[in-house]
């Protein structure tokens, strides 16, 4: 608690310092989240087992009498002004990463609610930029719970991740499934969420780890998802889909089992979509299998999979990368990791491993040793805690 009094009265100063002092100002908290297993299946109608972090977004905001929006970030030396009628349909690059909260300024008004106000708004991100742990829909999320709480419209949580997803979709042009957005925006303290994409059927499952620790590490490889391969691995999905579609009925891939898949291959073709449609099959299935094995309290069990869903996203998928396998295999030859693999996107970002209590201290010396020597730059760990979606803290 005594961190977050920190922070509080930290953004607070610097709120005042950046807008000056007077009126109202309302503090609120956005998680980032980290996916457990369940990877690049959520926009194929799998299922994903995410859970929001204790590290993510604070806002600090107060509503102005005039119809200005003005955003500023302490990590981001950029601060932007617009009018709530000028906001536009889709980004624009001199906004910056101001794109993400203005989206959801404009597909909340787009569905007919009214900003009937400007605001002053100060973000303070303790995530790292880029590192795969949702940075984007943390800030996305943050909007729409302050956005909520000010204008006084009425919305679920489940719907706000829908509005922010269709916000990132549509305003900013990438083209991510619901799960980022779904776990920031309802995650559960010491639970992660076991999600149906497809029909948003979501289960809270206790996180209980016994012995070990969940450590997320950043590879310090920034990435950009709008310029990464991201949005064609997704279309790469879809049009396996729409062959296997020409004889089968499906809703999605995550409705085929590997067998049916295999059927399949004939009508696909082309290996590489083979391999992609078979990485979102096979992730299904194992997320499916790991909340299972979880429920027994099978802790190694749980790793195994992890560590077989890092390889299918290198070798089927193919969107992992030196920095990311360099970081996961640095991890599996140190003692007491039960499992390791790339977490989010990919194309850099971060890694999350199962990691006995005992081990943490060794572990993040030996893999960050490893990692320094392979790719001649430095790794950075947390031990992450797992917290409450969205939120007004003040």
């Amino acid at each position: 608690m005594g961190e977050t009094l920190s922070i509080r009265e930290q953004i607070l100063s610097k709120f005042e310092e950046t807008y000056g002092a007077g009126g109202e100002v309302r503090l609120y908290f956005s998680p980032g989240r980290v996916n457990l297993i369940g990877e690049h299946t959520d926009y194929n109608g799998g299922h994903v087992f995410p859970c929001a972090l204790t590290m993510g977004t604070y806002f600090a905001v107060r509503r102005r009498e005039d119809r200005t929006v003005r955003l500023a970030s302490v990590n981001v030396p950029w601060a932007g002004v617009t009018e709530v009628s000028e906001i536009p349909e889709r980004k624009v690059d001199t906004f910056g990463w101001a794109n993400y909260p203005l989206g959801v300024f404009r597909t909340l008004m787009n569905r007919g609610v009214a900003v009937t106000g400007g605001y002053d708004v100060l973000l303070w991100g303790d995530l790292p930029n880029g590192s795969g742990l949702s940075s984007s829909a943390s800030v996305e999320v943050g909007t729409a719970v302050f956005l909520r709480d000010f204008e006084g419209f009425s919305m679920s949580a489940e719907e706000i991740a829908r509005v922010c997803q269709e916000s990132e979709n549509r305003f900013n042009g990438v083209n991510c499934g619901i799960m980022d957005q779904y776990a920031v925006a309802v995650g559960r303290q010491d639970h992660a969420m076991f999600l149906n994409t497809e029909t948003l059927d979501c289960t809270q499952v206790p996180l209980t780890l016994g012995d070990c620790a969940l450590v997320i590490a950043s590879t310090n490889k920034k990435r950009r998802l709008g310029e990464s391969k991201y949005n064609e691995r997704r279309a790469q999905c879809e049009e396996a889909l729409r062959r296997i579609r020409t004889e089968r009925d499906v809703p999605s891939l995550g409705a085929l089992s590997l067998a049916q898949l295999k059927e399949e291959q004939e009508r696909i073709l082309d290996p590489v979509l083979f391999r992609r449609a078979r990485h979102a099959v096979t992730e299904n299935e194992r997320t499916v299998e790991a909340v299972s094995v979880l429920g027994r309290g099978d802790l190694e069990g749980f790793g195994r999979l992890m560590t077989a869903s890092h390889m299918s996203l290198k070798n089927d998928y193919e969107v992992t990368g030196k920095e990311l396998d360099a970081l996961v295999e640095a991890a599996l030859t140190e003692p007491g990791v039960l499992g390791s693999r790339m977490t989010g996107a990919g194309f850099g970002g971060c890694t999350v491993s199962l990691v006995k209590k005992d081990r943490l201290e060794a572990f993040v010396e030996n893999a960050g040793q490893r990692y320094l020597e392979a790719v001649g730059y430095a790794a950075d760990f947390y031990t992450a805690g797992i917290g409450d979606g969205a939120r007004r803290i003040g």
